[in-house]
């Protein structure tokens, strides 16, 4: 897919008949579960940006407060002429500020959001129109080919906003895997991790006063109706967040009001009161935990910077 100026898009790395595979594959298991990269449709992408800006949300400020503050450090450990790559960067309002240090001799902002790809890139060409951007719709988590650029640079990927923590342990050891023969040797990764704190701090975050994180979560539903051919009653669900002190994660859930039985095309599934769907994880980790999981990914913690709350901290990993 061509762009203009110095803006190109290449094209998706997701099946397009994935998602029915994934949301029956899901809703048939004992704990209902849908993936939480299918929020990440047009609607979905524009309450998450309305999210970043909650006051309840804390991690978007404390990010871009640390990522300011620490700039001229972030920017010498990443290096001059880097070629910036940018997995799940949605609105890409973070990497500005980075594109703004580092001038790298390329960004490459990925995103399975095509909507949300587009009006970021748009952006991103006026602010900087000496930038190479090159645009990947994709899925982050699947081995996908990024544009090279064959600079003298090293490669560095930069992942904010503890997307990370989406992952299961599992799931992150094997992203790290990969991004680690991404950036091949001598690369970087900067990558941000929300952190362990107090429990109450963490509930307000994914219960918001106005509602916005609920709308967000049920959207999810609205997405199965409008493309799978779903008759999900959305009023009949609640969007329902915890702090699971074990696990060390946030857990979102849609649950069930009332049993009630809910067709995707052919399929149909039964629901219990109370029943609910888990739709994602927001794990939060101690500075040690991190290091040492980007340890058994490949990674050497280099550098750490953290906000002045200590609420959130930025990784500078080196391919070990």
């Amino acid at each position: 897919m061509a762009g203009t100026g110095l803006v190109s898009f290449h094209g998706s790395a997701v099946p397009p008949d994935n998602f029915l595979e994934d949301v029956v594959a899901g809703l048939s298991l004992p704990q209902k579960q849908l993936p939480p990269k299918y929020f990440y449709d047009a609607r979905g992408s524009e309450l998450f940006e309305a999210i970043c800006s909650l006051p309840e949300y804390y991690p978007t400020r404390a990010e871009i407060s640390l990522t300011r503050q620490h700039i001229a450090e972030i920017a010498r450990f990443a290096g001059a002429g880097c070629e910036l790559i940018e997995y799940g960067s949605g609105a890409s309002t973070k990497s500005q500020i980075l594109i703004d240090a580092l001038a790298p001799v390329a960004y490459v902002p990925v995103d399975i959001s095509e909507s949300a790809l587009r009006a970021a890139a748009a952006q991103l060409a006026a602010r900087f129109p000496w930038l190479n951007v090159r645009a990947v719709v994709g899925d982050f988590g699947r081995p996908m080919a990024i544009p090279a650029f064959g600079g003298p640079g090293r490669k560095v990927v930069y992942f904010p906003g503890s997307t990370i923590g989406n992952l299961t342990r599992e799931e992150a050891l094997a992203f790290l895997r990969m991004t680690r023969g991404q950036v091949g040797p001598g690369g970087a990764m900067l990558v941000g991790v929300d952190l362990k704190k107090d429990p109450n701090l963490l509930h307000a975050a994914y219960n918001d006063a106005q509602g916005v994180t609920a709308r967000f979560n049920l959207n999810l539903l609205h997405r199965v109706n409008a493309e799978l051919g779903g008759d999900f009653v959305v009023a009949k669900f609640a969007h329902y967040a915890f702090y699971n002190a074990p696990m060390g994660r946030i857990e979102m859930h849609l649950a069930s009001l009332e049993r009630q039985m809910v067709n995707v095309g052919r399929h149909r599934f039964s629901f219990a009161p109370g029943e609910s769907i888990h739709t994602e994880n927001s794990c939060k980790y101690s500075i040690e935990e991190f290091q040492a999981l980007a340890a058994l990914g490949g990674f050497c913690g280099e550098k750490v910077w953290q906000d002045a709350e200590g609420l959130f901290s930025l990784h500078g990993l080196v391919a070990a």
